[in-house]
Order: C-alpha cells, then structure tokens, then sequence
C-alpha cells in the first residue's frame, strides 16, 4: 500500500496510575528518524519503541510523545527510592571536597528524577499499557498515512494519464512531420535549381530523419509510465524508488526537446517536463 510521509495521530487510555496519552506526527525526511517524549517511569521503554517504529515506518521524521496525566482522586502515597539516594549522596562525597561551596537541599534531592515514586504505580503493569498503547498508535498513525497515499497516488496516476496522451498524441504527429520535412528539403533544393543526385538526396533525407527520429524516447516514456504505476502497486515504500525514475522521465523529455523538428514537439516536451515536475513534488510526500 502506499503512503504519504506525512501523518498524524493521538489515542490514549486509562490506566490504574491515570490517564496514558500517546501521539506520533511525523513530515518528510529523507530517512527515518525518530525523536522521543518519555515521562521517567517510561524510559526503559525506548527500545521497544524504537523497534516498534522501525518495523512498521521505513522513512520520515518522527516525533512521538507519551504523556501521563495522574489521576484526580485520593492523594498516592510515595516513596523514595533508595537506591537512586545513595548514588546522589556518593557523588556529593566525592565533590564535596573539590567544592567546599556545594550544597544540597533535602527538597532538591526529592525533585531529582527517579528519586521520588508513586509507591501506589504498579511499573510493570503501567508499562505493558503503555506497550499495547503504542501498537494502537502505530495503527492509526499507518491508516492515516495510507489515506494520504491513497489521495497522492490518485493525483500521481492523473499526470501519468496526460503524459500518455501527449505520447500518444505525438505518435500521430509523427508520419505527417515526416512526410513534411522530406517535402521541405525538396522543395528548398528546386527553389536553388541545384542539380542533386537522387541517391544522395535520399540518403541525406535519411540521416536527417534520423537525427529527429523520437520514437525510442516514446517507447521510453510509455515504459516508465508502466514502471511507475507497478512500483505504486508494490507494497512496500516506493517514493526512492519513484524519485529515481522521475530522473529517467526527464531525460526522455529533454531528449525529444532537442529532438524537435516542429513547434508542436516542442510544445510537447515542455507539456511532459510540467507533467513530470509535478509529480515529483507529490513523490516527495511519498514513504
């Protein structure tokens, strides 16, 4: 399925230590990157949601945030953890005689992270939430991303339509143009009265023709439309793979640019560049 680069979402739920919130957004990037918002109690979890993520999001820059709102009922009692209060006392042994001035408060110890807990949160339990948290994030956050791929890749299949017309449209132009430059060149030749050898003439005629021949730069373009609408029918992401191949589009384009024996062509190659500018932009919000 394809998707955009682009999404947003927030769930949450409640839980015995109040309520677990949990968004993710994330924009255009030509990697993965992901940033997180972990509250104390949930750090150890960052693995896990890293690996969460990169299993399900191949590209994009990421933010996701998890945020615990305790609950308003009775006041929870609390505890100190012990463990945590002896680190911070060793190290103020060892730098209390490098910095005679030092000073701690009794207030500022209880406000250093993990120093004070809710005795009443149950950890393990609060984590495993908060884990089934980040699978229905991850869903939601995946379904709006396929609902915007579903609205590029309809926009992305209009301009692939109008680059077949106007290869279509040049494949008709092409006999007559023939047909019309042999005709040019003849008749430029009777206006000088120049006495020419039919052969030559037509060999002449022949590397001319030649030098305009567009047909293989059609037979191209025709393949990368082909090309491009399988890689959207792949499921799995495809905005590289697409963005590689918008290259190949705009060779093709200018090839038959300067290729141009006639104003239409040119009209043509400039109508095929629009074309595929535009799909570039969209290709840029693809995952």
């Amino acid at each position: 399925m394809i998707r955009s680069m682009t999404a947003f979402a927030a769930v949450e739920r409640s839980t015995a230590a109040g309520t677990l919130a949990a968004e993710l957004r994330a924009v255009n990037h030509r990697y993965l990157e992901l940033s997180l918002r972990l509250p104390d109690e949930l750090r150890t979890l960052e693995p896990m949601l890293r690996e969460k993520v990169a299993a399900k999001v191949s590209r994009g820059k990421l933010e996701l945030g998890l945020r615990l709102r305790g609950s308003d009922d009775a006041l929870r009692p609390l505890a100190v953890n012990e463990a945590r209060l002896r680190q911070l006392a060793l190290l103020h042994a060892g730098f209390a005689a490098r910095f005679p001035a030092l000073e701690t408060s009794f207030t500022g110890l209880l406000a250093f992270p993990g120093v004070l807990v809710d005795a009443g949160t149950d950890l393990e339990a609060l984590r495993a939430e908060a884990a089934a948290l980040a699978d229905a994030l991850l869903a939601d956050f995946l379904a709006h991303r396929e609902r915007e791929g579903r609205a590029l890749a309809a926009l992305i299949e209009e301009r692939l339509k109008a680059i077949e017309a106007i290869v279509a449209g040049v494949r008709d132009l092409l006999p007559g143009l023939r047909a019309a430059l042999r005709q040019r060149i003849e008749s430029r030749f009777a206006e000088l009265k120049l006495e020419v050898d039919p052969a030559r003439l037509e060999q002449e005629l022949v590397l001319l023709l030649q030098r305009a021949d567009v047909d293989e730069e059609l037979d191209r373009l025709a393949t990368h439309v082909a090309e491009a609408r399988h890689a959207m029918k792949r499921g799995e992401a495809v905005g590289r793979r697409l963005d590689f191949l918008l290259q190949e589009f705009n060779r093709e384009a200018n090839t038959l640019g300067s290729k141009a024996v006639d104003a239409r062509l040119t009209q043509a190659a400039i109508e095929l560049k629009v074309l595929i500018e535009q799909v570039r932009e969209q290709v840029q919000n693809l995952e």
